[in-house]
C-alpha cells in the first residue's frame, strides 16, 4: 500500500495541505460567485473547482513532488487535468445530490433566527463532503499516474 512508507505519508500530508489551500480557493470563489454574484451554485462549484485545480497543480508540482522532473510540465499538467476532470465528474453530481438532500434537512433542524441560513450551510456542507471524496481520488490517481516517476522510497 502506498501510504505504508514514511515518505509517502509525508507526500500525502503535503498533498492534503495543498488541498486545504485549494479548498480555501474553492470555497472562496464558490461563495463569492454564488452568494456575491448569484451565479447558479453548480456553475459556481465548477468554476471554483477549476481555479482550485490550477492552484493545486502548481503547489503539488513544486512542493509535494519536487523530485518529479522526468516528465515535462505540460505532460504532467494534462495528466493532472484529466484526473481532476474525472474528479469533477465525481464531484458535480455528488454535490448536486448532497445539496438537494441537505438543505431541506438543515431547514428542519436549524433553530429559527440562526445567523447562517440553511441554504448557506447546505451549500458549504455539500461542497466540503464532495471535496473530501474527490481529494482521496485525486491523491491516489495522481500518485499512480501523474507522479509515477517519483520513487516511493
Amino acid at each position: 500500500m502506498i501510504l505504508t512508507k514514511k515518505n509517502e505519508q509525508k507526500r500525502f500530508f503535503r498533498f492534503a495541505l495543498v488541498g486545504v489551500i485549494g479548498a480555501v480557493v474553492d470555497f472562496g470563489v464558490f461563495n463569492l460567485l454564488s452568494s456575491g454574484f448569484h451565479v447558479n451554485t453548480v456553475v459556481s462549484s465548477v468554476i471554483s473547482f477549476i481555479l482550485a485545480v490550477i492552484n493545486n497543480f502548481m503547489w503539488n508540482r513544486f512542493w509535494t513532488y519536487p523530485d518529479s522532473r522526468s516528465k515535462a510540465v505540460s505532460t504532467q499538467m494534462v495528466q493532472f487535468a484529466v484526473i481532476n476532470v474525472v474528479g469533477l465528474l465525481i464531484r458535480t453530481p455528488l454535490f448536486a445530490f448532497l445539496e438537494s438532500a441537505s438543505i431541506p434537512l438543515i431547514e428542519k433542524i436549524l433553530p429559527a433566527g440562526f445567523f447562517l441560513s440553511p441554504v448557506f450551510i447546505g451549500h458549504n456542507l455539500s461542497l466540503a463532503t464532495a471535496i473530501l471524496v474527490v481529494m482521496l481520488w485525486n491523491f491516489f490517481a495522481n500518485r499512480l499516474w501523474t507522479y509515477n516517476d517519483v520513487k516511493s522510497e
